[in-house]
């Protein structure tokens, strides 16, 4: 069975895209940045630690908050069902399915027969609308073709996976409680939030600070590395190509400021969207660069893209500032 009329999400990043296809199922319609943005997504994170063959670089909040902040933030109920039962787990999307519900899903992306980059990674999203006997019907992003299929089999095997970043089989729902927040008053309270949180990291390895130590992480990095072209190829990708709509989510903040700072009708955000333009094409410069390092063992490359950091750093920091004052 398939939910009739079930309107396909066409996005760049995971869990916005799935986001969006249960929005659409209660007459909310919002474009990516702004999912983005009123999920308070954007972040850094800078971390390794032991088992880990490399450093990961991220440019978002940890997996779930975006969705768990902009419910909070429109005033909209959000569900989550998680259990080690892969039998239950199943019972909790089938009956939301056959009452035409489309349902949020937490996964590890290797085991989706659809993804041709054997990767894992447990906090990817998609959105299950049907299913039968032998095969799910998901909507993933536009980069995985959308409208994707996978077996029954190896859609438990990636909702039950275990990890960094993996929950219990867990979905999700959003429904409607009396009003929604104005979109106003949302876009302006997410935004001075996600300001707060990235000018206030816990440790250095998060936010501003983050960007900051990555500068010099990253020279480390390339001197201890056993497989540069693999590593730095990969840490590329994952920055520019996977899922975070370029620049390491920034092209995202980018729409995000200026449609907001539209509707709030603010000089002062629109502008700080232009800024967050140039620093995306910094990003992608630093994506760039490491591969460069990789494929041609040129300390140079990583030497420039340190360099860069340093600037975006200071930079983000000063914009992130001017955006805490500016929704004061």
């Amino acid at each position: 069975m398939t939910i009739e009329n079930f309107k396909l999400y066409s996005g760049v990043h995971c869990e916005t895209t799935a986001i969006g296809g249960l929005l659409g199922q209660i007459d909310v319609e919002l474009s990516e940045p702004l999912m983005f943005g009123l999920g308070e997504g954007l972040g850094f994170i800078f971390w390794k630690m032991k088992g880990m063959e490399f450093p990961f670089i991220g440019g978002r909040v940890k997996p779930d908050l975006i969705m768990e902040n902009l419910c909070k933030n429109l005033g909209l109920n959000l569900e989550i069902k998680e259990t080690s039962s892969t039998k239950k787990a199943w019972q909790n999307v089938t009956s939301k399915l056959q009452a035409g519900k489309a349902v949020g899903l937490k996964l590890d992306c290797f085991y989706l027969d659809y993804f041709t980059n054997k990767i894992h990674f447990a906090g990817h999203y998609a959105t299950i609308y049907g299913y039968d006997s032998e095969r799910a019907f998901l909507n993933d992003t536009s980069q995985q073709g959308k409208a994707c299929i996978t077996s029954l089999k190896n859609l438990e095997l990636a909702r039950n996976a275990k990890g960094p970043m993996s929950s219990k089989n867990k979905s999700f729902t959003i429904s409607r409680q009396d009003e929604m927040t104005p979109l106003d008053q949302a876009i302006r309270k997410a935004m001075h939030l996600n300001a707060t949180d990235f000018l206030n990291p816990p440790i250095t390895n998060f936010g501003y600070k983050g960007i900051l130590k990555t500068s010099a992480q990253i020279r480390t990095w390339f001197e201890t590395s056993n497989n540069r072209a693999e590593e730095f190829g990969t840490c590329a990708m994952l920055m520019e190509r996977a899922g975070t709509g370029g620049a390491l989510f920034r092209n995202l903040f980018r729409d995000y400021l200026l449609e907001g700072g539209e509707i709030l009708k603010s000089k002062e955000i629109v502008a700080l969207g232009h800024e967050y333009a140039k620093i995306a094409t910094k990003w992608t410069q630093v994506s760039e660069l490491l591969e460069k390092a990789g494929n041609t063992e040129n300390k140079q490359h990583i030497d420039r893209a340190s360099e860069i950091l340093i600037e975006i750093s200071e930079q983000e920091k000063q914009a992130m500032e001017k955006l805490y004052s500016a929704t004061l």
